[in-house]
């Protein structure tokens, strides 16, 4: 039988980060001995009291449907935590809980965009940034940064690639793969064109607890001008080492959240009810183990960047914030592509290639050490003995 495809999806990749994860668990079940530096998930189990009150919830029967916007008390205890945390004063009805942050992204970029629209984001950027666009029949405009430069943003830079069409916006900091943790300048020049073309903007604030060296997380909803149209996305999955519960939420202008919730409600309906009571224990409960879980990923980031620096070839800057290192590999002699290939293959080491999160990093390798120092270790040696061969 001959089936016919939407053209949208045909000219789609798949997740290039799911597809290194997919690649390292069918060499494994091979017998191969494998080191994970691809993916992007702490190594930290969930905190109990986290799971104990999600478990007590479904013994007591919370095992239904809830408000397609999630639960009052999540939402609730979501603005509490925006306005203490961001600076950011929404009321209940203008949050949206999702089955992760990757949701929450895809249905207000369906919601605010369409064909003959252009949607800005910054190179290199998040995997799943273009196909949501594509999927919405806009056009994605890169913006090339120079990792040279650690990757600045300017409003000369950003003016540069605004079109008569440009309609929506992605920013995202700390940045996944850069590590980079936009400054108060940066964020102002995006804040200054967004308000000056009349552009929305998606704020993806995932990572906001995981920064180092008094780097600060700022949100760009907190901004002069930037709350009416600035939808923030973040979750659970990072801060607090629950990437498997999938929840996350949007929060922005109640009328613009009205439309998003549109998409939400008849593509998901709601996000897990027991997730939910897990996620305000969260929210509501102790906060000092993402203090010790980002000190732990300091020294790590610490022990890949000089063990990578130590390498023929590889050159790493050390990263700002998130659990991502990105060296330039373009001293080895192979583009980022190759090096990833020759990393899987011979040292049995799975890392993402840079070119998947954009063309200025075709000659990188983005490496998570959201692991264990003994992986990391492990990985080092590997890279070493593969590359100083």
């Amino acid at each position: 039988m001959s089936y016919r495809f939407a053209d949208r999806v045909v000219e789609m990749q798949p997740s290039a980060t799911l597809a290194v994860s997919d690649s390292i668990r069918a060499l494994r079940q091979q017998g191969y001995d494998v080191v994970d530096l691809g993916g992007g998930e702490p190594d930290f189990p969930t905190p109990e009291h986290i799971c104990r009150v999600a478990a007590e919830a479904m013994l007591a029967g919370d095992t239904h449907y809830v408000a397609s916007a999630g639960t009052p008390q999540l939402r609730k205890a979501i603005a509490q935590k925006l306005k203490s945390d961001n600076g950011i004063d929404v009321g209940i009805d203008s949050i949206i809980v999702t089955p992760g942050a990757k949701s929450a992204l895809f249905s207000a970029v369906l919601a605010l965009v369409q064909a003959g629209d252009d949607v800005l984001m910054f190179d290199p950027g998040w995997v799943s940034y273009e196909p949501m666009a594509s999927v919405a029949g806009a056009r994605t405009v890169r913006i090339a940064l120079d990792p040279a430069d650690n990757y600045r943003i300017t409003r000369e830079l950003i003016l540069q690639h605004v079109t008569p069409n440009s309609r929506l916006m992605i920013v995202n900091t700390p940045n996944n793969p850069s590590g980079r943790v936009l400054t108060l300048d940066e964020l102002n020049a995006i804040a200054s064109v967004a308000v000056e073309r009349n552009l929305i903007v998606i704020s993806d604030e995932i990572y906001e607890k995981i920064t180092y060296d008094g780097h600060v997380h700022i949100s760009t909803a907190s901004l002069p001008n930037m709350a009416d149209r600035t939808l923030t996305v973040n979750g659970f999955s990072k801060a607090y080492a629950m990437t498997g519960w999938r929840l996350g939420y949007v929060a922005g202008p109640t009328e613009i959240l009205r439309q998003v919730a549109k998409i939400h409600s008849h593509s998901i309906t709601c996000a897990a009810s027991f997730s939910q009571a897990g996620a305000v224990a969260a929210l509501e409960g102790p906060q000092d183990f993402i203090e010790s879980m980002v000190e732990a990923w300091d020294q790590r980031r610490h022990l890949i960047a000089a063990g990578l620096n130590d390498i023929p070839g590889f050159k790493c800057p050390l990263p700002e914030g998130a659990f991502y290192a990105m060296p330039d590999v373009s001293g080895t002699g192979l583009s980022g592509q190759e090096v990833a290939s020759v990393l899987i293959e011979q040292a049995r080491v799975g890392v993402t290639p840079g070119g998947a999160f954009g063309d200025v990093t075709e000659n990188h390798i983005r490496l998570s050490f959201a692991n264990s120092d003994q992986a990391i270790d492990a990985a080092l040696t590997r890279i070493r003995k593969t590359f100083a061969a």
